[in-house]
């Protein structure tokens, strides 16, 4: 029974180890070739056994017994006869076979557990096994059982061989022992105990702790002084730290040795190179050592992608992952991830998304920079409920918001902030904000809150939190750069001023240029271009947008001739002029009643500047003409547009028409943006206005109904004024402030002291189906009057006042603005949805041009 159980089908046909008499009363012939035969752990029982019965089990054949259970796994078994077993070379070489046993499956604390048990046992180890159990104290991180075993090594006398050396040297290493590793080394090399590998373990020492340039002078000591010939370790080991410090020349260098040598076809000399001349960004040569490759892995592959996405070059990113997939190369959650990444960087958000799901589909585990970057994806079109899911998934898979696998905090949970701040969903961006403890916040943290809440929410809670925030921490550039943005959308002059003397004092180098551009930007927008222009003066590097940021100050100010001039230097310059600075420079014409210049520019685009009008620039065009009153050729330009006209050219007629009372024309206008299933609120209170300037009430109620109808709600008019303490809001007949009754009074006092010098109130604004005395009064209350009343009761004699409005100013407004400034001490400086007004001595920047 028990030969049919060793031998399957025994009975057929005898093994051709065994004889018939192996199980008979008579000694069996139990060899070694038949041990070893044994497939499993319990045929090497059943033969341990037997031998244990017939009390034949001898030194050679307890040998092969241990062999064979190490073989099979059977560790327990092999210890357990190892302990009985007298202390000889070929003992240990069991103890070797079974402490490199463990260690090749990852149990490398058992590895050093059966050391200790075989040193207590008496044993001698040789210098087999030291290589093993230092490789154990690398693998555990412990500096204390390794410098154990090396005194242990120095003992009996194995320090002086190179193999336990070398081991010594990659177990500091391991351990971060820098300085012990060295020592080794230099001791290896007095007695001229080393050789290539040895110097490869101290050249990876100082790679791997953050010693790069110490590994290129290990390197030429190697060749230089002692002659030593590189190999493939060689150059694997010191290739990468040729990147950390850019140095492509030496990197160049070791790839022609590697060509010389042969070397080159290694696929790891091959990664490295190629990693290298990334990393120096010569993304060129990278992909000539790429293309050049005969055997590639993942990692090639995901060398060249991460480059490409290192310097921007999405669209190579995408090639390279699309060529992946038809050449169906499996890929690890690192390219999926930059696969991802680079859809998103181009703002194609839904592709992104698309590859996600693929990478799901394949079984891949996406990683915290997966997430990262899908949810950039998200946040690039918009995609609000895609972003929940992925936030629902990162809930219920075991990912920490708050850890990415690069160890830094709050990756994640920033990344969500910011997709639901761009989702325009800021109440949950602020509720994740909230969800971090403050301590545990960090820079990225709070500006991603500040720059949600600055581009896409409240920008007088951006600059609140940023005064929070140093409470906490220190703002970087970026976070400056978000306030910038806040100061700029609510023409916090004062606020801004600060904060560009905070960038001063704090940078510690010269601002950064996209900082410069932001500073340019917010002293046009809060109404101090002169400032602007000292900062733009004042730059040493500009780009694109530092100029187009200039040109977009003038534009808004009017100061159409200065904006041109600034085209006209930018083109010199070589700078890239695109469609968004030939929108500006349109821009600046418009506002500025420059037609024949507007309209010079308008018809050379394709021809001088290779862009294409788009419906922006046919939108401005039509402004142009529309506001001097050229209405017919507007409408032709429309009619000649070579694709179909969207809502915002029929806006930019409607609002022509409202000016020059065209009410049939703006019917048309307003009909056009109906049919195109608009519902700008704009568009739809500008034909009120029109009906309402005719006294065609009715009219006026059919379109307000029509509002209600749709859901479309009119933007209440509101303007605020800056103040010592801040700004300060008004909202149309707003009583609510604290000084109401001395803000009418003013307000009172000085429409009387005009109406003496001259002023007539235009009735025609006051929107509203009354009598011509309800309307006077009507007029009164417009929030931007009341905003001048309170600056003009606040503001110390001489200063500016500063008011912004969030819809564009009426006529009466301008007139009032206009004849007030005749009678304070006070210039007024108005910014309303479309440019700025500056009001002076009975004069506006405008030119009454607006």
């Amino acid at each position: 029974m028990i030969r049919r159980h060793l031998i399957p089908n025994a009975a057929a046909k005898p093994h051709q180890y065994l004889k018939p008499s192996l199980f008979s009363t008579s000694p069996p012939e139990i060899t070694p070739p038949f041990i070893h035969k044994c497939k499993t752990i319990s045929q090497v029982k059943l033969i341990h056994g037997k031998l244990i019965s017939l009390g034949i089990i001898t030194l050679n054949r307890t040998s092969h017994l241990i062999s064979t259970y190490i073989s099979l796994g059977c560790s327990s078994s092999s210890v357990s006869l190892l302990r009985r077993f007298p202390p000889s070379d070929a003992g240990v070489y069991h103890w070797n076979s079974l402490i490199r046993f463990y260690g090749e499956n990852g149990r490398f604390s058992e590895s050093l557990s059966l050391f200790r048990l075989m040193h207590s046992l008496s044993w001698t180890p040789d210098n087999y096994t030291f290589p093993f159990v230092f490789k154990a104290c690398g693998e555990i991180s412990s500096v204390r059982y390794g410098a154990s075993a090396h005194a242990l090594s120095r003992v009996t006398g194995f320090n002086s061989n190179v193999f336990v050396g070398n081991a010594l040297v990659a177990m500091y290493t391991r351990c971060g022992c820098l300085g012990d590793a060295r020592k080794v080394f230099d001791e290896m090399s007095v007695i001229g105990v080393w050789d290539v590998v040895s110097w490869n373990s101290i050249i990876e020492s100082y790679a791997k702790l953050g010693k790069p340039k110490m590994a290129v002078e290990m390197l030429r000591r190697m060749t230089n002084e002692f002659e030593f010939r590189p190999d493939d370790i060689t150059l694997v080991n010191v290739i990468p730290p040729c990147a950390s410090l850019g140095a492509h020349s030496l990197g160049k260098q070791l790839h022609g040795f590697a060509i010389r040598s042969e070397i080159i076809e290694n696929m790891f000399v091959g990664n490295c190179l190629v990693d290298m001349y990334a990393k120096c960004g010569m993304m060129d040569e990278a992909n000539t050592v790429f293309s050049n490759m005969r055997l590639k892995d993942v990692v090639s592959w995901n060398v060249m992608v991460a480059g490409y996405s290192e310097f921007g070059r999405f669209d190579d990113v995408v090639r390279l992952f699309e060529k992946m997939q038809e050449e169906k190369i499996k890929m690890d959650v690192v390219t999926w991830s930059a696969a991802i990444s680079g859809y998103a960087q181009r703002g194609l958000g839904y592709e992104a998304l698309g590859v996600f799901r693929q990478m799901l589909s394949s079984g891949v585990k996406p990683n915290e920079v997966t997430l990262i970057s899908v949810l950039s994806g998200c946040a690039s079109v918009g995609a609000l409920m895609h972003g929940k899911e992925i936030h629902c998934y990162a809930i219920k898979h075991p990912i920490d918001l708050c850890r990415n696998v690069h160890g830094d905090d709050n990756m994640v949970i920033n990344q969500l902030i910011d997709m639901y701040a761009k989702c325009k969903e800021v109440d949950t961006a602020r509720a994740m904000f909230d969800s971090v403890s403050p301590v545990d916040r960090d820079v990225v943290t709070w500006t991603v809150m500040i720059g949600g809440y600055s581009q896409h929410g409240d920008a007088n809670k951006a600059l609140k939190l940023f005064s929070e925030m140093f409470e906490q921490t220190r703002p970087n550039a970026f976070t400056i750069s978000c306030a910038l943005v806040a100061c700029a959308s609510l023409a916090a002059l004062r606020i801004g001023k600060q904060i560009h003397a905070y960038a001063l004092r704090n940078q510690k180098n010269a601002v950064p240029l996209f900082v410069s551009n932001c500073l340019v930007d917010m002293y046009a927008k809060c109404g101090d271009i002169g400032k602007g222009r000292l900062v733009f003066d004042s730059m040493t590097e500009r780009n694109e947008v530092t100029w187009t940021s200039l040109m977009t100050g003038y534009g808004m100010h009017g100061y159409g001739e200065e904006a041109l001039e600034i085209f006209a230097e930018m083109w010199k310059m070589g700078f890239n002029l695109d469609g968004v600075t030939l929108l500006v420079v349109l821009y600046a014409c418009s506002h500025s009643g420059m037609i024949d210049e507007g309209m010079e520019y308008f018809n050379r685009m394709e021809t001088d500047f290779g862009v294409s009008p788009g419906p922006e620039h046919y939108a401005c065009m039509v402004d142009l003409l529309g506001r001097a009153g050229q209405l017919d050729a507007a409408l032709r330009l429309i009619e000649e547009m070579p694709m179909e006209p969207p809502p915002v050219v029929w806006v930019a007629l409607l609002s022509c028409c409202r000016i020059h009372g065209k009410f049939e024309l703006g019917e048309y206008a307003a009909k056009k943006i109906t049919e195109l299933a608009s519902n700008n609120d704009g568009s739809y209170t500008l034909l009120s206005n029109i009906y309402a300037s005719t006294g065609r009430w009715k009219d006026v109620a059919r379109v307000r109904s029509l509002m209600r109808h749709k859901g479309v709600k009119k933007r209440p008019g509101c303007s605020w004024v800056e103040g010592i303490k801040g700004t300060t809001t008004f909202f149309v007949g707003d009583k609510t402030h604290p000084r109401a009754n001395e803000i009418y009074q003013v307000l009172s006092d000085h429409m009387q002291r005009i109406k003496d010098i001259g002023y007539v109130p235009e009735k025609d604004f006051a929107l509203h189906d009354v009598d011509d005395e309800e309307k006077g009064d009507l007029l009164l209350d417009h929030s931007e009057k009341l905003a001048l009343a309170y600056g003009i009761l606040t503001t110390s004699r001489g200063a500016a006042i500063r008011i912004t409005k969030n819809l564009r100013v009426c006529g009466d407004c301008h007139t009032t603005f206009t004849y007030i400034s005749r009678i304070i001490d006070h210039d007024i400086i108005l910014r309303d949805s479309s440019r700025f007004h500056h009001f002076k001595n009975g004069m506006c920047s405008c030119k009454g041009y607006w």
